[in-house]
């Protein structure tokens, strides 16, 4: 330590704003925000999900109209999510692999609205698809089976790619995943889609308002521990990153976010790659649900836990907030 009261005063750069600006350590953007967006069927649809005020899911022409949204506001990446109709659900998620579901119609909306300038993020794993709500394929004894569900994230997240996605990003927390969907982009052509793992993604109480939002949550049967990570663990989180990356990860994902800050610095700190975290759908409604209260106001809540995420060694947040925060920020 150097220096000693009052020859320094901790406070001293902190008296004015421009000083205060000059001396900020983490800065955040609207580039650092990949904004999550739920896809619906229909034309001119908007549908309000109750469990996340202020999200919607939008039909094509409101996806589109979104991404026209977020280049005007510096967004750079969109992540898309469908809501896929209960007649296209099946045991073994064959939606999944259409070439026109409604998540390859989104991607391909998005990119007839505003070509190359904006990303698309797509999320690779099967529960949108399935009956049962779970991220794979069951054996007879209700276990998700690892290396046939691959096969198929494989054939997903190519047809994803052959649809126009940017980013692949597998959240299914299947074993081998990575390098079999890296092996088969290479092969494919597709050299310059990027993988984003869902590296850690953790068995969470704070997914609720997302499965109520692609319509998967009251179809779940059982729970989704025997792939998700334990909360209580923090090495093999380092474990997951390090398979990933050496199997082709080009970026990894924290997910959670707020709850799971030391993961990100300790993944950043031991991999010093890009790392990426989710402000799931819960911590979002937690905001919300403050802001509605009186307990905190909503943008100097937004824009803090965003800086949070950054300060931690984030390159970017998955947030619904991204708008807002984008707003606020200024282009």
């Amino acid at each position: 330590m150097t220096g000693s009261y009052p020859s320094t005063r901790l406070r001293r750069p902190r008296a004015a704003a421009w000083s205060r600006a000059m001396h900020r350590e983490t800065a955040l953007t609207p580039a650092d925000l990949i904004w999550p967006l739920f896809v619906t069927e229909g034309k001119g649809v908007e549908e309000p999900i109750g469990s996340l005020p202020g999200v919607s899911r939008w039909s094509l022409d409101g996806i589109a109209a979104r991404a026209k949204e977020a280049l005007d506001l510096g967004i750079p990446c969109l992540a898309l999510f469908p809501n896929t109709q209960a007649e296209r659900r099946s045991d073994d998620g064959r939606e999944a692999l259409n070439p026109d579901n409604l998540m390859c119609r989104a991607i391909r909306a998005i990119k007839d609205a505003c070509g190359e300038d904006i990303g698309v993020l797509t999320d690779v794993a099967l529960d949108p698809y399935t009956s049962h709500g779970q991220d794979g394929l069951l054996d007879e004894a209700g276990y998700v089976v690892n290396d046939e569900t691959v096969a198929v994230l494989v054939d997903q997240a190519l047809n994803q790619a052959e649809a126009g996605a940017d980013i692949v990003a597998p959240s299914d927390m299947m074993d081998g995943r990575i390098k079999a969907i890296r092996m088969a982009l290479e092969m494919g052509g597709h050299h310059n889609v990027q993988i984003m793992s869902y590296a850690a993604k953790y068995a969470s109480a704070f997914y609720g308002p997302f499965r109520d939002a692609v319509g998967s949550g009251g179809l779940l049967k059982g729970d989704k521990k025997s792939y998700q990570m334990d909360p209580g663990n923090a090495e093999e989180a380092l474990r997951e990153v390090e398979f990933d990356l050496a199997e082709g990860a080009d970026s990894v994902m924290v997910k959670p976010g707020l709850p799971y800050l030391d993961i990100v610095r300790r993944v950043k700190e031991r991999f010093v790659v890009p790392v990426f975290a989710y402000q799931v759908s819960g911590e979002y409604a937690m905001i919300e649900a403050a802001a509605a209260a009186g307990a905190g106001e909503r943008d100097a809540l937004v824009i803090e836990t965003l800086m949070a995420f950054k300060r931690a060694g984030c390159s970017g947040v998955l947030t619904y907030h991204a708008p807002l925060a984008a707003r606020l920020l200024g282009v």
